[in-house]
């Protein structure tokens, strides 16, 4: 039986969506059907099609009453809507539907699961809000919430923790065929803490350890997690909120952790061996995986950060928020390493190639320029002459605009630099990285999509990634270098 709240919101959605043409969107990444989007929800592959829902608000372009979008793709690249999946309409979830997993059921049904928000009135006359987890069960369109529904409220939160901080629950089957789920936490110390849950059928769940904990260490609240095997390795994602920077590792504000270690499955804990920032640049944020049919482990996140969402186009948009390209994860030398999902290559056309080309100054190379490019680029120092003191790739560039990756090698530093990209306001529009390079040399592949940029670094060991509203008319690219390097360029158009 689908309620009055989710059929407005699927027709809502069904007519403002085609008020927006296909150019005024992303070509290749996922953005709001309409409205608002923030967090990736229920990554998972069903019936054939990969599903990806979203924190979604039809009715308007800022954060708002959280429902689910719906959206299904062969390729993770090409994307169809669906109708909005869940609306806040029951009595346990009237103020929000929030982040949340999918798996599927023996029977073939999909199982979602989600936390469930009300604002609770205090003595003092403000409000709280109250978080707990609840389920839908559907066919990859429909989905009926479960009647005995939250499954997961206070009672079932170690004594301390918060029952306002008590979200994001991502689920999994194992092996055995019983299921398991992390939910992130706020412990008594007031910092983040992932919770371990287990189920038989999916329905019934029960505490049984908390996983890992913050301690103070990253951040406060830990939103987002999940925990998977990687390559002989444990790996726990999560985005905590109010971090500190420590040095060029972390961001200050909303931030993403990986921790890399090992599971003891007798204590049900999370041992850590390293920890690093899964993306380096300044939008990214709530990350999800899935393993796709094949076999790998893909991931994305939302392309936006929270500290970042006055960054817009000049007109009021009829949507707001795009997740990043889908990348393929592993884990190489201790860190994590991601590269652009491989069905990207067949979308390449028009490949044009520089090799051995050796420059002082500025060049902008014939056959160089688009706002949907796929390039690889791989500098290093020509021989004979000093070391280089600066390289940039300037993009989405005419006379008024430019954004650029810049490197310096004396400082092995890294920066991303969008303050001349047309935004009207005093956001954050640069961010640096230390990256590892040995003597001068550097190699990138840069993703360009028509609102927003992904470097990825020394085959991938890092990524820097940023949302830009250019006008698509600014289409130059050039490179600059204070001193002189020797390049190579593959770039291709992304058709």
């Amino acid at each position: 039986m689908i309620s009055q709240t989710l059929r407005e919101a699927r027709k809502f959605e069904e007519v403002s969506e085609k008020m927006i043409a296909e150019e005024e969107r992303p070509a290749f990444h996922l953005s709001a059907r309409t409205g608002w989007m923030n967090d990736p929800n229920g990554f998972s592959y069903y019936k054939g099609k990969y599903h990806l829902f979203y924190q979604y608000n039809p009715y308007n372009s800022y954060w708002g009453p959280m429902h689910w979008g719906h959206a299904v793709s062969d390729d993770l690249l090409h994307w169809e809507y669906l109708p909005t999946a869940l609306a806040p309409d029951e009595f346990y979830d009237r103020d929000g539907c929030f982040s949340g997993g999918a798996v599927t059921l023996p029977d073939g049904r999909q199982l979602l699961m989600y936390t469930g928000v009300i604002r609770e009135r205090q003595a003092n006359g403000g409000y709280t809000e109250v978080q707990t987890q609840c389920l839908a069960v559907g066919d990859g369109v429909d989905y009926e919430k479960y009647e005995n529904n939250p499954v997961l409220d206070e009672r079932d939160v170690p004594e301390g923790s918060s029952r306002k901080d008590f979200r994001d629950p991502k689920v999994w089957q194992e092996a055995d065929g019983t299921y398991r789920c992390v939910v992130g936490s706020r412990s008594a110390d007031g910092s983040g803490q992932i919770l371990l849950y287990s189920s038989e059928d999916g329905f019934r769940w029960q505490f049984k350890s908390i996983l890992a904990s913050n301690r103070n260490r990253f951040g406060k609240m830990w939103e987002c997690p999940d925990f998977f095997q990687l390559d002989g390795k444990w790996v726990l994602l999560t985005s905590p909120q109010d971090m500190l920077p420590r040095g060029f590792e972390y961001h200050n504000g909303n931030g993403t952790l990986c921790l890399i270690g090992d599971y003891d499955r007798e204590t049900e804990s999370f041992i850590e061996e390293s920890d690093q920032s899964v993306d380096y640049g300044i939008d990214f944020y709530a990350m999800q995986t899935l393993l796709t049919a094949d076999g790998r482990r893909v991931m994305l996140g939302w392309m936006q950060n929270w500290d970042t969402c006055n960054h817009r186009r000049e007109n009021e948009e009829p949507w707001f928020g795009q997740m990043s390209l889908p990348r393929e994860i592993s884990i190489r030398n201790g860190r994590l390493y991601q590269k652009p999902i491989r069905e990207l290559e067949a979308m390449r056309r028009n490949k044009v190639v520089y090799e051995k080309l050796v420059f002082s100054g500025t060049i902008c190379p014939d056959g160089i320029r688009g706002r949907r490019v796929d390039m690889e680029v791989v500098i290093r120092p020509e021989e004979g002459c000093d070391m280089y003191r600066k390289f940039a790739i300037r993009f989405a560039q005419n006379e008024m605009y430019q954004t650029s990756l810049s490197y310096r090698p004396g400082e092995s530093v890294l920066k991303v630099d969008r303050k001349f990209s047309g935004s009207r306001r005093a956001i954050i529009h640069q961010r640096r990285s230390k990256v590892f390079c040995k003597d001068g040399a550097l190699k990138l592949r840069v993703i360009l999509d028509r609102f927003s940029v992904e470097a990825f670094v020394n085959d991938g060991e890092q990524v820097i990634s940023a949302v830009l509203y250019t006008d698509q008319a600014a289409d130059g690219i050039s490179f600059f270098v204070d001193g002189t390097v020797n390049m190579d360029v593959v770039k291709y158009d992304l058709i």
